[in-house]
């Protein structure tokens, strides 16, 4: 077996291998590396290409022995669970969770920013793919003084095992709400979002009152392991995706051998804004007949009758083989600005008509089927 070489090395330094290696950067984490890990592209580098990082971490190693590997995780009990966990902390009686990390994930040119966010729930707050978690901000309601915030939902961002693969943390993906007056365009941080400002602001070790898990409609059907997962996203809305696919790409899960198609949209401004688009690019790498990510970058792409190119505009090109697959019991998963289902909708209602169709009918059909799931904010 090859064996790996560990260094840190600083940014620029030029670094090679021999020509049967490959190389791999990887941000630093709490991880063991060990035979089963994923060398390159976990968890690790969240950023995309563009954005330069202090530090790195290069791991050498055979191709032949980077090509398929997983990661083991554990408890294994977290599988044993026939219903998803649900409201086990609630409003008034909120779990109080400590932050891991904060990360900041866009490049500099992204419009706005989005931090990727580790919360440490010590395995007391369990959950499945495609949950949610309340965070309750500290402060007063403003509306019920006396009162404290009302809870925020987040989709959770990491496979029930989290991103150590211990379950004992779970992540958030989250974009920090600023209001910027329209008249004198500047920032009014007394209409910042409040959650987000908090979340994205936290340190390692401060403390949040957490809730939840909460959701059903966006779980995961595993009982089929060669079903199709056509996953719709704009902008935070891949959170639960990467969930799912690090469960079917990444980890070692003994129950779970997935052995159909995962196809990801993803919507976006630039490539700057991109979301955890390397681990993406490292499932084509490793799977290339089981997944396959699509991206719609509305400030940098086009669409055929030359606007910007957003996500409903991906769909439609490649409208007659996603027909096909929902013909086939293929599921299809929406997840995002509650703006962007009325394009996607109509969108999908044309296309169905010009396959003489009625979008209707066959909406209806799908739902009865459970292949819809919609979770918009």
């Amino acid at each position: 077996m090859a064996h790996c070489i560990l260094s840190q090395v600083p940014v620029g330094v030029p670094i090679s291998c021999d020509s049967s290696f490959r190389r791999s950067v990887l941000k630093t984490h709490n991880v063991t590396l060990h035979d089963k890990s994923w060398a390159s592209g976990i968890p690790f580098n969240l950023k995309s290409a563009n954005t330069r990082l202090r530090s790195r971490f290069v791991v050498c190693m055979s191709v032949q022995q980077a090509s398929k590997p997983k990661v083991a995780v554990s408890p294994i009990t977290l599988e044993d669970a026939k219903e998803p966990p649900l409201h086990l902390y609630k409003n008034k009686e909120p779990y109080t969770a400590t932050i891991v990390s904060v990360e900041r994930l866009v490049g500099p040119k992204a419009p706005g920013e989005t931090c990727h966010i580790v919360i440490d729930h010590g395995g007391n707050v369990p959950y499945w793919e495609g949950q949610s978690y309340g965070i309750i901000p500290p402060g007063e309601n403003p509306k019920k003084p006396g009162s404290p915030q009302n809870v925020r939902l987040y989709s959770i961002a990491s496979s029930r095992y989290g991103d150590n693969f211990d379950g004992k943390t779970a992540s958030l993906c989250v974009r920090r709400a600023v209001y910027y007056d329209p008249e004198t365009g500047k920032e009014d941080p007394s209409k910042n979002g409040v959650c987000s400002n908090f979340l994205c602001d936290s340190k390692p070790g401060d403390k949040i009152q957490l809730t939840g898990p909460s959701g059903k409609i966006m779980l995961l059907p595993e009982d089929d392991p060669k079903a199709t997962h056509i996953m719709i996203a704009t902008g935070t809305g891949v959170a639960p995706y990467r969930g799912y696919l690090r469960r079917m790409f990444m980890e070692d899960v003994p129950t779970f051998k997935f052995r159909g198609l995962a196809w990801l949209f993803l919507g976006v401004a630039n490539s700057d804004s991109l979301l955890y688009d390397d681990e993406f690019f490292k499932y084509l790498q490793d799977y290339p007949n089981n997944f396959r990510y699509d991206r719609a970058l509305s400030r940098e792409q086009r669409n055929k009758s030359g606007g910007k190119m957003y996500v409903q505009d991906k769909i439609e090109e490649y409208s007659d083989e996603i027909f096909k697959l929902l013909d086939g019991g293929a599921h299809i998963y929406f997840c995002g600005l509650k703006g962007m289902m009325p394009g996607i909708q109509d969108t999908l209602k044309r296309v169905a008509e010009e396959r003489g169709e009625s979008w209707e009918q066959k909406l209806t059909q799908l739902k009865k089927n459970k292949q819809w799931h919609v979770e918009v904010y």
